[in-house]
């Protein structure tokens, strides 16, 4: 059997993934997850072939995930699956380890073999994803590769509306901490205000605009 890992905050996403998964008689949805930190968890836990990853979830990113995932290291392949049409998020997630990115507007025509390249160890990226990363990358792409993963999840969750204190609760950081890696993110990105960390979050695709 195949064995496979979902993570994603929202239940009918987890719940159509596995729907199209367990199609195949050979595969199986052995954990689920709704936030970064479970999603690590459960890999360790179950070690499936294949972890499909939400790019958007709380506690860390899709990337943060991926990269756990490499650093055990896990014989798990990982797919970022997003709502962010961003050839700098698939970079992203490549560097961290993942083996395939898939936007979700996709996943009709494209996540079966998406999945079935996993299971080959094999890479899988859309063409237009690929024609994107050959590109000269532009002054946001440079500045958003300075931040640091979880610098990218304080801006992300700054540019959702929430406090440094929601901020510390979500991540399990003190608020100390929390405005440590605020402060980080905008002088690397040159920004004096919480409008301009929004705008940010907005180009570089880690929240819908």
């Amino acid at each position: 059997m195949k064995r496979f890992l979902i993570a994603d905050d929202h239940e009918a996403v987890r719940s159509g993934l596995r729907a199209v998964l367990e199609q195949r008689a050979d595969w199986e949805v052995v954990a689920e997850a709704n936030d970064g930190g479970k999603a690590v968890a459960a890999a360790i836990e179950s070690r499936p072939h294949v972890a499909i990853v939400d790019f958007s979830m709380p506690r860390m990113t899709g990337v943060e995930v991926a990269r756990r995932i490499r650093d055990y290291p896990l014989q798990t392949e990982v797919l970022i699956f997003t709502v962010h049409n961003s050839g700098l998020l698939a970079q992203q997630a490549f560097e961290a380890g993942a083996r395939a990115f898939l936007v979700k507007s996709d996943a009709n025509k494209l996540l079966l073999a998406a999945v079935e390249s996993l299971l080959l160890h094999r890479p899988f990226c859309t063409r237009s994803r690929l024609t994107e990363l050959d590109r000269k990358p532009s002054t946001d792409g440079e500045r958003c590769h300075e931040l640091t993963a979880r610098e990218q999840l304080v801006v992300k969750l700054v540019a959702e509306g929430y406090s440094n204190k929601g901020i510390s609760a979500i991540l399990n950081l003190s608020v100390k901490t929390t405005e440590t890696h605020r402060a980080a993110a905008m002088r690397k990105l040159e920004v004096s205000s919480a409008a301009g960390l929004v705008r940010y979050a907005v180009r570089a695709g880690l929240i819908d605009a």
